[in-house]
């Protein structure tokens, strides 16, 4: 191996990812997270928390235009929508791309992760959080969406979470209990999109397990991917809602939908759109046969 600083991100207890770093922007441990942003040579600017890669600049458009635009070209009229997670603020720059976003409400609970994000990676949020529309809550988005009153407010969720590791903020955000609080606060048309993690062959079970909670709560529920260069990995998103079915939606009406929004992507579009839910047949067999249902008293732990 070269030498040089790196950093390792062990994906499993058998493979680990490993990054050269030319400068380090920012090392330390908030409340919450041991955060790193360096500048490395093949990513740009990244963002590693407790020694995962999040986002990187190469690629953070696909994660994030994957994550968001599926959901949001899905509704027809998105105005309210809330982001659990997020700190970055690309996830909320995606969001406000949509011209009929009056109101986008994002909460993290990590506060300084989100001031370090806002100074040292403004090509990320480009000033989303300074939007009128932009709404920032530092707090647990469970307990925040708990504090809500059990009606109708949001016509997109969007779960940009990190992955539950144990002793992690996230562990009791992917739990039916969770889903059901939230799906009363949604529109009847709601939709509900997080990132499922990792797509491979090896540990798909995050995504199944994921999967199976969504559809005790809500009636249609797909999975789609997106392969994300820095992560070097192929990356679920799991979708769901009682009203729409985003995998039966046509070209030709997103694309009339996107010219209304005028909206320009890097990475999504509307014939990507569909594309993006056919599945190889060994991720099929996952969804259906590994992974459980994630209950409060039987959360998911990912083990690295």
């Amino acid at each position: 191996m070269s030498s040089g600083l790196w950093i390792i991100d062990q994906h499993t207890a058998d493979l680990e990812f490993h990054y050269r770093v030319e400068e380090v922007l920012y090392s330390g441990t908030t409340e919450y997270q041991r955060v790193e942003i360096v500048r490395a040579p093949a990513l740009g600017k990244a963002l590693f928390l407790d020694g995962r890669i999040q986002s990187a600049q190469v690629d953070e458009f696909i994660y994030h235009e994957a994550l968001v635009h599926v959901a949001m070209m899905t509704h027809p009229n998105p105005r309210r929508v809330l982001i659990l997670g997020g700190g970055e603020g690309a996830t909320l720059r995606e969001v406000l791309r949509h011209p009929s976003v009056e109101e986008a409400t994002m909460v993290d609970i990590d506060g300084q992760l989100v001031e370090l994000c806002r100074q040292l990676l403004p090509e990320w949020h480009q000033g989303s959080f300074e939007a009128p529309q932009s709404r920032l809550y530092y707090q647990d988005a469970r307990a925040f969406v708990e504090s809500l009153p059990a009606e109708p407010i949001y016509d997109v969720v969007v779960s940009d979470l990190t992955e539950p590791i144990e002793g992690g903020p996230s562990v009791l955000l992917f739990t039916v209990e969770f889903y059901q609080t939230l799906a009363q606060r949604m529109s009847p048309e709601g939709i509900f999109v997080a990132q499922a993690g990792s797509a491979d062959p090896v540990y798909p079970d995050f995504a199944a397990s994921l999967c199976h909670t969504l559809r005790q709560v809500f009636r249609n529920v797909r999975v789609y991917w997106a392969f994300v260069y820095s992560f070097q990995l192929p990356w679920a998103f799991a979708i769901a809602s009682n009203a729409h079915d985003p995998a039966m939606l046509s070209p030709v009406a997103l694309q009339q939908r996107l010219g209304e929004r005028k909206l320009h992507c890097r990475y999504y579009s509307p014939t990507l759109h569909p594309a993006m839910f056919a599945l190889p047949p060994y991720l099929e067999e996952a969804l259906s046969t590994r992974g459980r249902p994630i209950r409060d008293d039987h959360a998911f732990i990912w083990q690295a």
